[in-house]
């Protein structure tokens, strides 16, 4: 089982498990009562669309704020968590340095350290040269004093042992005093090796506390340019109910392989021009008899005049409209087709539309508008013929938002492909589900899609 239908699976459930909608504030929540038969499926699936339409919707407000920020030469969010990431490594690092640092300076400063131990040794050994010098010396002046003591009866003997005791005397006192001189120097050398390895230690943990400050200082620094940039995100968007979606061409019943074709018109009944607008599309059913969807089976794919048939895939936008101006509507082709092996089901579709200014404005219809169809098998009657100009008959709309008189066609049909993959149902509860008067859009992060613009879209005329 794929990805989406084990979600459109978890969202057909969600009809007897509330928790699911918590989501639709009460101001945002359809108080209006469904009148098909298929309503449960149109309420079960309208969480699941809203989360992904909140995703999609999120995830574009993101992208042209932040290729907005490129233009203007400041670091993209993107950008700015990366340098984030990278600071955080490098203060990682020098914590580690730090540490070693700090190591290597308290065992310099042991007295167990290796040279510390070499420094008393050496200290001991001067010390008994010392004692060793002060001995031969004292030896030397007795052995003189006792050759000067010696009385003129001595005999030769005597006097040669005299002269002899002072001459080893002073030989040994000359060895006491070189042994001296060397322990000394060796002493000497090892007081220097120790206080050098010290001083070199506090030294070296000096520079390393030092780029830990640094390092911490520029970690910092780079968290608040992102935290300072992540300020506006949240971002909150405006519900504007002058923006309208109307689908035609649905009909009552979609048999199992055929391929239905509509017309989604995207209306702009503001008194200014929207920059960027997204269409909406999701097709959701469920299999009659149980909540297994048919999500898989449907395949949906879009047109306009300047745009060939092109795939919705998984951000379920038809497109996007560019400067679509004040009274101006836009018309996209769309063709729905259902595999021959889909089972009967009960079917939906939603539909909505969002904007983004340049100036970063952004907002979009209050609700989705859901559009009840029943999934028939393979081998099942079509359905009637279509009537009031629409192409195959019209499915039963359990939800629409309000729709103004327009005049003049004028938006241009940009395309655009899927940007990302299905968003995980789980994070349903805490995201906002539709815009709303002071509604925030919960911010994911995913790859700017590519749009290539093209020419203009619908025809003039009014809708109603």
């Amino acid at each position: 089982m794929t990805i989406r239908r084990i979600l459109a699976t978890a969202v057909a459930a969600a009809v007897t498990t509330p928790a699911v909608l918590l989501c639709a504030t009460p101001a945002l929540a359809d108080a209006k009562p469904a009148t098909s038969a298929t309503s449960a499926t149109a309420e079960a699936g309208r969480a699941h669309a809203d989360k992904l339409r909140a995703d999609t919707r999120a995830d574009k407000v993101r992208s042209g704020r932040d290729a907005g920020r490129q233009r203007a030469g400041t670091p993209s969010i993107e950008e700015l968590e990366k340098a984030a990431a990278q600071a955080q490594k490098a203060y990682d690092a020098a914590v580690a340095a730090e540490n070693t640092a700090r190591e290597a300076m308290e065992a310099a400063l042991s007295k167990d350290s290796p040279l510390a131990v070499a420094e008393r040794a050496a200290a001991k050994d001067a010390a008994d040269a010392a004692i060793a010098r002060t001995n031969a010396d004292k030896t030397l002046a007795d052995a003189e004093a006792a050759l000067a003591a010696l009385p003129e009866t001595a005999t030769a003997e005597e006097r040669a042992a005299a002269e002899k005791a002072v001459a080893d005397a002073k030989t040994a006192a000359q060895a006491a005093a070189t042994a001296k001189i060397a322990a000394d120097e060796k002493a000497a050398k090892a007081v220097t090796a120790l206080n050098d390895a010290r001083v070199a230690s506090v030294q070296e943990w000096s520079k390393a506390n030092q780029a830990l400050k640094d390092a911490k200082k520029a970690k910092e620094a780079a968290e608040k340019a992102l935290a300072d940039a992540l300020e506006v995100e949240p971002v909150p968007c405006d519900a504007e109910n002058r923006l309208t979606t109307t689908l035609t061409g649905l009909p009552a019943k979609v048999v199992a392989g055929s391929t239905v074709g509509l017309k989604l018109r995207v209306t702009n009944g503001t008194d200014r021009t929207l920059d960027e607008v997204w269409p909406y599309v999701y097709f959701h059913g469920v299999e009659k008899g149980g909540y297994e969807p048919i999500d898989d089976y449907m395949h949906l794919q879009w047109s306009s005049a300047v745009q060939d048939w092109t795939d919705a895939g998984e951000d379920y936008t038809a497109g996007v409209v560019t400067s679509l101006k004040a009274g101006g509507h836009a018309e996209i082709k769309l063709r729905l087709k259902v595999d021959a092996e889909a089972p009967a089901a009960a079917g939906v579709a939603f539909i909505a539309a969002d904007y983004l200014n340049n100036d970063g404005s952004c907002g979009g219809s209050p609700d989705v508008d859901a559009y009840d169809f029943e999934g028939a098998a393979a081998g099942s009657s079509p359905a009637p013929s279509a009537t009031s100009g629409t192409a195959g008959g019209t499915g039963t709309q359990t939800q629409t938002t309000s729709t103004q008189p327009l005049s003049t066609t004028t938006g241009t049909l940009a395309s655009t492909g899927s940007s990302s993959a299905l968003p995980q149902l789980a994070g349903a509860a805490g995201a906002a589900m539709a815009l709303g008067a002071g509604a925030v859009i919960l911010v994911r992060r995913r790859q700017t899609p590519a749009v290539v613009s093209a020419g203009s879209a619908g025809s003039p005329g009014s809708a109603s």
